[in-house]
């Protein structure tokens, strides 16, 4: 019979308690995940992190495991980190903080840029042999959540922009905070990093937290009439930086 005793001393390894500004997080990984970019098959190390809302002071991995045995996380949003080659100590390593986009990257919507720039990134990584990509689960819509995002969706449907939707169903433009991807960040890596972004809050917010950047690397995709309007304002109207020529 599989139990407790004999399941922890397996999985405690692969275990770590993350201090971040408001709540510990226990951190999770690596997993061994093939994923194929562009036809080729590549091996990324997959991590994944839960807030720890109930962890106090003192507490071992133990007793963190002992509190989630059993309990069903499927309701619960968690974000994850797909890490390529040796991340740790390369020299060059790029990274992209990317926030889910349930429309663009599942259903492949061309509404918004998302799902292609979460394939560039991925194409950058293995063709410079090192980075890690950020899957952010609480940003949608830029932290309002997926049901809001439809009504803004629907909002833009009668002229409004992706701003002013979100300000007429009571938010800001922009409510994503990196803390939590920041402090997971700096137990990976501690060497600079190349951002993959076009925003210029996540770098400041990301300097801010301690992270040292290197450079940074624009991620446009191609124009089209679906996405031409959100774009623009993402540049005209969200402080995106326009894409220069490399």
């Amino acid at each position: 019979m599989i139990t407790h005793a004999s399941t922890f001393p397996s999985i405690k390894r692969y275990m770590k308690l993350v201090t971040t500004k408001s709540k510990p997080l226990v951190l999770i990984g690596p997993v061994d995940l093939p994923i194929n970019v562009d036809g080729k098959n590549y091996t990324f190390k997959w991590y994944t992190w839960l807030a720890a809302d109930n962890v106090k002071e003192g507490d071992t991995l133990e007793d963190v495991y002992t509190m989630l045995e059993g309990k069903p996380l499927a309701n619960k949003q968690l974000s994850s980190i797909l890490v390529y080659g040796d991340f740790k100590s390369q020299d060059e390593a790029y990274v992209r903080l990317h926030s889910i986009c349930h429309t663009g990257d599942v259903f492949g919507s061309l509404l918004c840029d998302c799902g292609e720039q979460f394939k560039s990134a991925r194409r950058l990584i293995v063709k410079e042999g090192c980075g890690a990509i950020f899957y952010l689960a609480d940003q949608e819509g830029r932290g309002i959540g997926l049901y809001h995002k439809a009504m803004a969706y629907l909002l833009q449907k009668e002229g409004l922009d992706t701003v002013e939707a979100n300000k007429a169903l009571g938010f800001e433009d922009d409510l994503r905070s990196y803390d939590e991807a920041i402090s997971v960040l700096k137990v990976l890596r501690s060497l600079p990093i190349n951002l993959i972004t076009n925003n210029a809050n996540k770098i400041e917010q990301l300097k801010e937290g301690g992270i040292k950047i290197n450079r940074r690397i624009p991620v446009w995709c191609e124009t089209t009439e679906y996405n031409e309007r959100y774009i623009e304002t993402k540049i005209k109207r969200s402080g995106h930086m326009k894409e220069t020529k490399r």
